[in-house]
């Protein structure tokens, strides 16, 4: 046979060992930990492999597995990994300023508003939101509640303690988002950190709360989960958002990432396009 063929043949090969070395790693969080990774983009969580394997020097999934397994400790590493925890202040600022100009004035009258942020991851976007209901004079009857899966990046979530580094990069994205203030009145600094009013920690409930396979826990005016759904199979896709249709009252709005979309999820007919390009629908 020509050698090409031969070459073929094992990377073929190699491609299904792997598969089934991650299905197995999978499968294994699951059962050791009750976290539920099955469904996710496998290139979102290959990448992810990886990076854990080049940073433990170990050869194979299957040993990723072992140590997951037998060392203490290892599997809350792997879970750290798997999380999402990409995000910034007031990220993608033209989505706050639309939310500001446009869903806030629906929200005016209601005696109470309740917004849901899933997968908050350390709370960056919670603390814009507050700030913007803070400065539109809601905040004394907002309650938001920020959840994410993994208990570690929301202590830091709830600790409001960023880097200082980035204030210039948050301040941007605030001004840009339509902020009414100096945005370095909502937080003071060290030589290191910026150090977030705890005030605005008042109306803000963090807990725990696993998208793939907890349940609604309320009713919500607002439910934002941003740039969490492009990890997940389109499976997932339509389960994550029966729960948040579940979860909306009548009318109420969800805002998602600039690379999602509700068009072809199994509740697509369940929502109107209140602004398309800022990936913001209101529930029918």
């Amino acid at each position: 046979m020509d050698d090409k063929y031969w070459g073929i043949e094992d990377e073929v090969e190699d491609n299904l060992t792997k598969s089934i070395e991650i299905e197995l790693l999978l499968e294994g969080i699951y059962r050791l930990s009750g976290f539920d990774f099955r469904q996710y983009m496998r290139s979102s969580i290959w990448r992810r492999i990886q990076n854990r394997m080049r940073l433990d020097k170990i050869p194979t999934v299957t040993r990723l597995l072992e140590k997951a397994v037998h060392e203490p400790g290892y599997i809350d590493v792997l879970l750290n990994d798997f999380s999402i925890n990409v995000t910034e202040m007031f990220r993608d600022p033209h989505f706050f300023y639309s939310f500001r100009k446009k869903v806030v004035p629906h929200l005016r009258d209601l005696p109470e508003i309740r917004i849901w942020h899933a997968g908050c991851a350390t709370g960056e976007e919670v603390f814009s939101m507050a700030i913007l209901m803070e400065e539109e004079g809601l905040s004394h009857k907002t309650k938001i509640y920020a959840t994410d899966m993994n208990e570690n990046v929301l202590e830091k979530a709830k600790r409001g303690i960023f880097p200082l580094s980035k204030m210039q990069t948050y301040t941007k994205n605030y001004m840009q988002a339509g902020g009414t203030h100096a945005f370095s009145e909502y937080y003071t600094t060290d030589f290191k950190n910026a150090y977030f009013n705890s005030s605005l920690k008042d109306n803000i409930i963090f807990f725990q709360h696993n998208l793939v396979t907890d349940q609604s826990f309320n009713e919500f005016h607002v439910i934002i989960c941003r740039n969490v759904l492009i990890y997940f199979t389109a499976v997932l896709q339509n389960q994550v958002h029966e729960l948040f249709y579940e979860s909306l009252c009548p009318g109420g709005f969800l805002g998602l990432g600039d690379k999602e979309s509700i068009r072809f999820a199994e509740r697509t007919g369940s929502y109107s396009e209140f602004n398309g390009a800022e990936r913001i629908y209101r529930k029918i």
